[in-house]
């Protein structure tokens, strides 16, 4: 009973509080990049200490015992999630580097949409467009993708001034500032990074299909995401200074988005796509939006752009269609087996009720033939 509600609840706030927790590391993170810090170093080091956190875990895990060996298929497939992740990682910082976090988040509620078109193409989603619920996934779905494009490409006039950022204010980083960075770039890699953060839902909840061990599976992927990363980073990133932490502020981002990014919020991630699927996952992503705003405006002096609000609300606006989509669906399947359930027990009571006449009937003539 425990271990079904914990199943059934803990899911809401624990992924409601990973999006929290992920807007407060991509507001470091444009911190510590700000302050001198490569990128490229920061996701090598980020993983390897994420990694390095989760060693124990194939050993110590109470389900070792009854799991599957590690055979050539989920290996392969790790490896593809690490090549996945590494990918996205690496445009996804690059892309708040050259925009802001607040951004990041404004565009991350494409992930909705995206993940309901590669369920599609990977038939973990149908639709039936005669039905309601499939023609309200697929119109939300294109108002979706139709406000990322009007965040991409439509800044607007400032509406929200920062008057007072503290600790990691534009007085003490001027840099900070996305007024003056390209925009467009870093909007273009963000969309790419929320392309392939849906096929990496994807591939991990097939993985947890065929070894359900989440901190085992996320230390592999963290241990290849390192080693790719470290691999581009020795490539991209000629400066042997750029490896060396300075400062106080990338020190302390690389050792929260380890701790807190890599290692809790990938395994909790991976425990929520083995209970509840990709979708599930994918719909709290319009929550980080309003944590990003509040956030960026009180740390970074992020100004809140009117192009950023309309295009985060078309966002929303299509992402919950689709949610309303897939919630009535699920009720009609719902209701459906429920129909069918009590259709095959009238069924089975009915012929329970005739069995014994026709054997009282059968027994009786038996004993009178025989008097």
């Amino acid at each position: 009973m425990a271990v079904s509600l914990m199943e059934g609840i803990l899911p809401f706030p624990a992924m409601m509080a990973m999006e929290c927790i992920n807007v407060g590391l991509n507001t470091l993170f444009k911190a510590a990049t700000a302050a001198g810090m490569s990128h490229h170093v920061f996701v090598v080091y980020s993983y390897s200490f994420a990694a390095l956190l989760l060693l124990p875990s194939p050993f110590i895990s109470r389900r070792s015992t009854r799991l599957p060996p590690l055979n050539y298929s989920v290996i392969s497939k790790i490896a593809l999630l690490g090549l996945i992740g590494s990918c996205s990682q690496i445009m996804g910082y690059t892309g708040i580097n050259y925009s802001s976090p607040t951004l990041a988040s404004a565009i991350s509620n494409l992930v909705p949409a995206f993940t309901f078109i590669l369920a599609i193409i990977f038939r973990m989603e149908k639709v039936v467009l005669k039905s309601n619920s499939s023609q309200a996934k697929v119109v939300g779905t294109i108002i979706s993708i139709s406000g990322a494009f009007v965040v991409t490409f439509y800044k607007g006039p400032r509406i929200i001034l920062s008057s007072a950022p503290i600790s990691l204010s534009l007085h003490h980083h001027p840099q900070l500032s996305s007024l003056d960075s390209n925009w467009v770039i870093g909007s273009l890699l963000l969309t790419a990074e929320y392309i392939l953060v849906p096929l990496w839902y994807i591939v991990q909840t097939k993985i947890m299909k065929e070894y359900p061990e989440e901190a085992t599976v996320v230390f592999f992927y963290n241990l290849t995401v390192a080693i790719i990363a470290a691999v581009v980073g020795a490539i991209l990133e000629t400066d042997p200074s750029a490896w060396i932490l300075r400062q106080n502020t990338a020190l302390a981002s690389v050792l929260c988005s380890g701790l807190f990014g890599s290692c809790l919020n990938n395994t909790v991630h991976t425990w929520a796509l083995r209970l509840k699927g990709p979708v599930f996952v994918a719909m709290f992503k319009p929550l980080s939006i309003v944590v990003a705003i509040v956030m960026g405006v009180l740390f970074l002096g992020d100004s809140l752009h009117l192009g950023s609000l309309i295009g985060a609300s078309i966002i929303s606006i299509g992402f919950y269609t689709v949610m309303w989509g897939k919630a009535k669906e699920e009720m009609g399947v719902d209701e459906e087996k429920e129909e069918g359930h009590s259709h095959n027990l009238n069924k089975e009571s009915h012929e329970d009720q005739r069995v014994p006449l026709l054997g009282t009937y059968n027994t009786q003539r038996y004993n009178a033939d025989h008097v």
